[in-house]
């Protein structure tokens, strides 16, 4: 009789342990989800959506909708997303990461918004390798241009190694990010993979990409075409 209480014990801990996982799958799932959508809404309107110029020389690409920030004296900001990167092989499968930082001053008040991080060259590609890096510190970063058809600046092009908008109440601008962090999602990318799959091998093809996460993929190679 005990035997059989410790085997019940046992498997009610195995269902639930399913259940939280199949949960917690759910919501990368509707992460996926929500980051291609936010590159569809905003590629919807070309005199609003990203230059040509950049989306051809993209080198890696971030997304993290609903970006959470408010304040009340000391400012904090969070927020989580997807990452993919181009290889010799079209775009990688998604990493999860998550972006923190902090603010302080006397500001109140809230917002959710939806970013868009672009790395523009081979050196914030290497940034987005290293798992974890300050933007404004360890990779410098510009506000990007808008505009299908806009001539963006030259600074980015010599200074730049990252491009950040961000999208609230319909309103798709360029974004100063200085000061905030980087880095993978080690609990999410364990629980959508199965395993602890490196995040650099991930982003350079070495992982195929999951059927859940090819919509998000095949989208930002819709938009993010390389030039000819």
């Amino acid at each position: 009789m005990k035997r059989l209480a410790v085997t019940m014990c046992l498997g009610v801990l195995a269902l639930t342990s399913m259940q939280a996982k199949a949960e917690s799958k759910d919501k990368l799932d509707e992460r996926l989800t929500n980051s291609k959508n936010v590159l569809d809404e905003v590629m919807a309107t070309p005199d609003k959506a990203i230059p040509n110029q950049i989306l051809s020389q993209a080198q890696c690409v971030v997304v993290i909708p609903a970006y959470k920030k408010g304040a009340f004296v000391v400012g904090a900001q969070y927020g989580k997303g997807v990452a993919t990167c181009r290889t010799s092989r079209g775009w990688s499968a998604p990493v999860f990461v998550q972006l923190t930082g902090g603010s302080f001053g006397f500001q109140i008040g809230g917002q959710s918004t939806d970013l868009i991080l672009v790395a523009t060259n081979k050196n914030g590609l290497q940034h987005m390798l290293q798992n974890k890096f300050k933007i404004g510190g360890d990779a410098a970063a510009a506000a990007g241009p808008v505009g299908r058809n806009a001539q963006a600046g030259t600074d980015w092009k010599l200074n730049a190694e990252f491009l950040t908008w961000s999208r609230s109440k319909g309103l798709f601008a360029g974004l100063d990010l200085d000061g905030t962090v980087l880095s993978d999602d080690q609990d999410a990318m364990r629980d959508f993979y199965g395993a602890n799959v490196p995040y650099k091998s991930v982003l350079t093809g070495g992982i195929p990409t999951p059927a859940d996460a090819r919509p998000f993929v095949s989208t930002t190679a819709k938009y993010f075409v390389a030039s000819k």
